[in-house]
């Protein structure tokens, strides 16, 4: 950066310069933001500047929108949003008595410009610390006019990092974190992925980096990817001995009457319905401890019983219920 425009700017101070390098910070900050974020696997189609809304007046848009509605009023100099006719505790600044707008002002237009791109529902994630903020957002949805059922927010709660038994402790203004590209290198992409996913995301995570890193079945990660391991090498294995997975209906599914292998297939049967759950509740969390409980009930069951025995018929219709395993538990954690 230096050696590319040191000789333009060294020694400047101006409007200009300091447009420029803001600039040029914003969007080299972004680019590392958006790379670091794709490499997790994760892609947002839009990425969208609050600046934009100021260029195009949208805020005034707004302003004029909420007083034709009645929901605005002066007071001491400001401009304040009658967000208690909504269920708000108080009414809330939109326009300082400096004239400078809140950022709940930047907050309603946001809104705004959400539901004029055509989304009849908007769902916002926002950490723990802004919880308070619930109800003033909501009312300002209502207030300029959209249904009740408009805007949902789901509150995070904070991610602890845990090291050799300790809390890592972090500061953003000291300067001291770690960033979710460490992350992804000491531990991979899909423990990272699936120990954020672990747990519900209203509830406190601490995300232990001892246990990401093992190979053992203290790793929830580890844990599935072995029981998946486990049963292609079964396969592998019978089909060396010349028996086949045969789904056809000869294959008597009767057999498989064990406490261990009704257990299994219960499992299998009740995926539809997670996975229906996970979506409509909006709570991933519902799958990552479905492929854990469906990994535990195979261990349970192979500890229990041999698939490859004598009898033919049983192998085969045993050899059906890993697949069906192998099936669920491979697809569905490629997804994570």
């Amino acid at each position: 950066m230096i050696d590319e425009f040191q000789d333009k700017y060294k020694g400047r101070n101006d409007k200009e310069t300091q447009g420029f390098f803001k600039e040029f910070t914003l969007k080299k900050i972004l680019s590392g933001i958006e790379k670091d974020l794709k490499d997790f696997g994760v892609e947002f189609d839009v990425w969208f500047s609050e600046k934009s809304l100021y260029e195009q007046n949208k805020l005034q848009e707004v302003i004029e929108l909420l007083q034709q509605r009645g929901f605005l009023y002066e007071e001491k100099g400001a401009l304040w949003l009658k967000s208690t006719v909504f269920g708000d505790e108080k009414d809330r600044v939109v326009i300082r008595e400096n004239n400078i707008p809140t950022y709940f002002a930047s907050d309603i237009v946001y809104h705004q410009n959400k539901h004029q791109r055509g989304f009849d529902k908007v769902i916002d994630i926002w950490g723990a610390d802004h919880h308070g903020y619930i109800k003033r957002m909501k009312a300002a949805a209502q207030a300029l006019g959209y249904p009740e059922g408009f805007l949902d927010v789901l509150i995070v709660q904070f991610v602890t990092l845990i090291k050799d038994g300790k809390e890592v402790g972090m500061s953003t203004r000291g300067g001291e974190f770690v960033t979710l590209r460490d992350l992804i290198r000491e531990v991979g992409k899909d423990v990272a992925r699936y120990f954020f996913l672990m747990r519900s995301y209203d509830s406190h995570t601490e995300f232990d980096l001892d246990v990401a890193k093992s190979q053992s079945m203290e790793n929830p990660v580890y844990y599935i990817q072995y029981a998946y391991a486990r049963i292609c090498s079964i396969i592998k294995k019978a089909e060396q001995e010349g028996i086949k997975i045969d789904k056809s209906k000869e294959t008597d599914l009767r057999l498989l009457d064990k406490g261990e292998e009704i257990e299994l297939i219960k499992k299998l049967s009740s995926l539809k319905e997670v996975v229906r759950k996970s979506a409509l509740t909006w709570k991933p969390h519902l799958l990552t401890t479905y492929l854990y409980d469906l990994a535990s009930s195979f261990h349970k069951y192979y500890t229990v019983h041999r698939v490859i025995t004598e009898d033919k018929e049983l192998t085969k219709a045993r050899l059906i219920l890993i697949d069906c395993t192998r099936y669920c538990s491979g697809h569905y954690y490629d997804g994570f």
